[in-house]
């Protein structure tokens, strides 16, 4: 298989885990406590990958992983979670899908880049509305300001991972580790303030925590800063749109939820749209014109001359005949 649809296949691997938060979080981990799930995804995972690789920041990396942690984590979970408690019938999972415009609104202002794939940037967040969106969906501005901050914050950190990739010898699960445990340690003040204390799980929030944090943040966010730096970020962000989808997919198949027709051809319309646009932009193989054809000539090069400005061989002129010596005396002398 092509080394680019590896990388595509791998870091597809990260939104479809993302996708298993819906169903892990409400069958197997305490009600009510959405910050505390966060941050004991994050910080954990960050702690365990740092343990691992034993390599601390050096110079500019100190803050660019507070960014980036803050970013991806640290602001995200937060208004994630409370775009979902204040937007019911699925909105903020629309929200979150409209990711790709702003990532390549921010590929050309930050990466100075044409974005790719706009077509299915539009066409993906369609799909993802008709199945996740309800007829009796409600809209609350501070959920809608929450999801549209959130979807913005981590479309920004998208783009800055791409620009900042990673410092000479360090590899993508250390980056990972630095980004999650500076943003796990933002999360657990404000969930100690909202929330109180943690809460004392069982063994099914043991094991819910466990995938949480292995699976759906370690192993998913390593896999999605290593496709961040390798693959178009626009491109990137098309298998966003795999989170909902995988959710609505497990939602049918574990907790026998229906679908409808609309929610069939939106699941459909997006999946088609997020695999068009990872196809590699086609090579152009139109016939130019002879002058583009041409081979670019040297600068010193000599341009050859038409025919009647070439230069005619001179014809053979006539040696002249030794005069003798006694010629040259005067016939008076």
């Amino acid at each position: 298989m092509d080394r680019r649809w590896t990388d595509v296949l791998s870091t597809a691997v990260a939104p479809a885990t993302w996708g298993t938060t819906y169903l892990v979080t409400s069958e197997l981990l305490p009600p009510g406590r959405p910050l505390w799930s966060g941050a004991l995804r994050a910080l954990p995972a960050g702690l365990l990958l740092l343990a691992l690789t034993r390599h601390r920041p050096q110079g500019a990396w100190w803050w660019r992983s507070a960014v980036l942690g803050a970013l991806n984590i640290g602001a995200f979970f937060p208004l994630l979670f409370l775009a979902a408690y204040r937007l019911p019938g699925g909105t903020a999972a629309v929200l979150g899908a409209v990711q790709p415009l702003l990532v390549a609104g921010l590929t050309v202002l930050v990466l100075h880049e044409r974005p790719r794939a706009v077509a299915a940037a539009v066409v993906a967040p369609l799909g993802v509305t008709l199945v996740v969106l309800r007829p009796d969906a409600g809209l609350d501005a501070i959920g809608v300001a929450a999801g549209l901050a959130g979807t913005a914050a981590m479309a920004t950190g998208l783009v800055l991972t791409r620009r900042w990739g990673r410092p000479e010898g360090v590899s993508t699960l250390t980056v990972t580790g630095w980004q999650l445990a500076a943003g796990g340690l933002m999360v657990v003040p404000l969930a100690l303030a909202v929330e109180g204390r943690p809460p004392a799980p069982d063994l099914p929030a043991l094991a819910g925590y466990a995938w949480l944090t292995l699976v759906g943040t370690a192993l998913a966010y390593a896999l999605w800063f290593r496709g961040a730096a390798r693959l178009p970020v626009t491109q990137v962000s098309l298998l966003g749109a795999l989170s909902p989808l995988t959710a609505a997919a497990l939602g049918w198949l574990a907790l026998g939820q229906s679908f409808t027709a609309w929610q069939l051809a939106g699941f459909v319309l997006a999946v088609g749209a997020t695999a068009v646009g990872q196809r590699p932009p086609r090579a152009d193989n139109r016939p130019r014109p002879a002058a583009l054809r041409r081979l670019r000539r040297p600068a010193n090069a000599r341009r050859p001359l038409p025919d009647a400005a070439q230069p005619q061989p001179v014809a053979a002129q006539p040696r002249p005949r030794p005069v003798a010596a006694e010629c040259l005396v005067s016939p008076d002398r």
